[in-house]
């Protein structure tokens, strides 16, 4: 089980919206180089990043903040927003990054998401980002009229190495995960699921062990690491199954 803190990028600062609202911003670090660095020294294995104004822009705006993460940190990285085109893929997954996450696009052209797949094996992961049940693009701007789950099969036996599920009503504002619409996602499908938006305490870590959500292959944490409601090295104690105090000396 991973827990994967994230690095929100807007105008090449480490920020966190709430319900992906850009104006919400509150900026938490202007090096997110460092930033991803003191992740990896507080214990983390994983990283993943969002290019927020890529996500609006659909295209890579926060490149060089990307490229910096890149080079300050040993552990794998996924990144989203604003990659919509194979060439786009290539050349991220040729700079260094462990996976690519396709959301827009994945509701626009799930053809170029198969091709991905093939071409880029275990290398591709899909956004499923929902408010209200249904699937959101473009950066949460627009809604679509799909499912959750409606999408999500589409995928099944493409190859696709996770899906990231996001409900956006919890993003950024610490109200707990939806647990039941993440669980009810990955019992529908075999592809794993990661589960995003709202965590926002130890207990959302301790549900991540109960056995309904072992199927999952994590979850993502910002505010909560930011603001200092999750204690790194409690937090991955827990889901490794060590004791607490063990972790903390």
């Amino acid at each position: 089980m991973i827990l994967f803190p994230a690095i929100d990028l807007k105008d090449g600062q480490c920020v966190r919206l709430k319900h992906g609202d850009m104006a919400t911003a509150t900026i938490y670090n202007d090096d997110p180089a460092a930033q991803a660095k003191a992740f990896e020294d507080q214990g983390f294995e994983w990283l993943h990043v969002v290019d927020l104004n890529g996500a609006f822009k659909g295209q890579s705006v926060n490149s060089a903040a990307v490229g910096a993460i890149l080079k300050a940190t040993k552990n794998p990285v996924q990144l989203g927003g604003g990659i919509r085109t194979i060439a786009q893929i290539e050349d991220w997954l040729a700079r260094g990054l462990a996976r690519v996450i396709l959301g827009t696009v994945a509701v626009r052209d799930p053809d170029l998401v198969r091709q991905a797949c093939k071409a880029f094996p275990g290398k591709v992961a899909v956004g499923i980002d929902a408010k209200g049940g249904k699937v959101a693009v473009e950066g949460w701007a627009e809604a679509s009229s799909l499912g959750v789950i409606e999408l999500a099969k589409k995928f099944e036996g493409a190859g696709v190495a996770a899906i990231i599920y996001t409900d956006i009503d919890r993003d950024g504002v610490l109200t707990g995960i939806n647990w039941d619409a993440t669980i009810d996602l990955a019992d529908a499908v075999s592809i794993p699921v990661i589960a995003s938006g709202g965590l926002a305490s130890i207990a959302d870590i301790v549900r991540m062990t109960m056995p309904d959500a072992q199927k999952l292959e994590g979850a993502i944490s910002g505010r909560a690491l930011y603001d200092g409601r999750i204690d790194p090295a409690e937090a991955l104690a827990i889901l490794q199954g060590r004791p607490v105090a063990e972790a903390k000396s």
